[in-house]
């Protein structure tokens, strides 16, 4: 038995059995598209759907608008109202710095997450056009590729 284990070990390569990481993370708003990156290349792509008000940067909370510039992937949230989250460092000091100048609450809890939970069904509907109030929502199948993908501290780029 051990020799057909070193067998097995010797014919299918170590890197078969991991995960490729990636070390970026791009969202293109325009485009309805996150790119999981890996050294400046594509490691995949996925359709993504954004607040109602997809337009602009968020600039307080409200508006419905998914945020735009740099940020870092921080923290993953397997218990949410949605299918997996990892919440994105909005609001970062400029954006503080901004709403303080407007006078405004700039909000927060943003993510990047699945479905509702119990609405994966509705999944064929809901991602034709923007319903979140600011994330960025993917299909619940896409959503598990980037949770194994992608790791805490990971930075992200949201691009208009």
């Amino acid at each position: 038995m051990r020799l057909l284990i070193f067998i097995f070990l010797l014919i299918v390569p170590i890197n078969a059995f991991c995960i490729e990481k990636a070390d970026f993370v791009l969202v293109v708003k325009s485009e309805s598209k996150l790119y999981l990156l890996k050294n400046g290349e594509i490691l995949s792509e996925f359709h993504a759907v954004f607040g109602t008000s997809p337009r602009g940067h968020k600039s307080r909370q409200g508006d419905e608008k998914t945020p735009e510039g740099f940020y870092v992937l921080d923290y993953k949230k397997e218990d949410s109202a949605f299918y997996k989250a990892i919440r994105i460092s909005y609001p970062n000091e400029k954006d503080k710095r901004r709403a303080r100048h407007l006078g405004v609450n700039p909000g927060g809890n943003i993510m990047i997450h699945g479905q509702r939970n119990g609405f994966d069904w509705l999944s064929w509907l809901t991602q034709k056009s923007n319903w979140t109030d600011g994330c960025i929502a993917l299909l619940n199948r896409d959503m598990d590729i980037v949770w194994q993908r992608v790791d805490e501290g990971t930075p992200i780029e949201i691009r208009p």
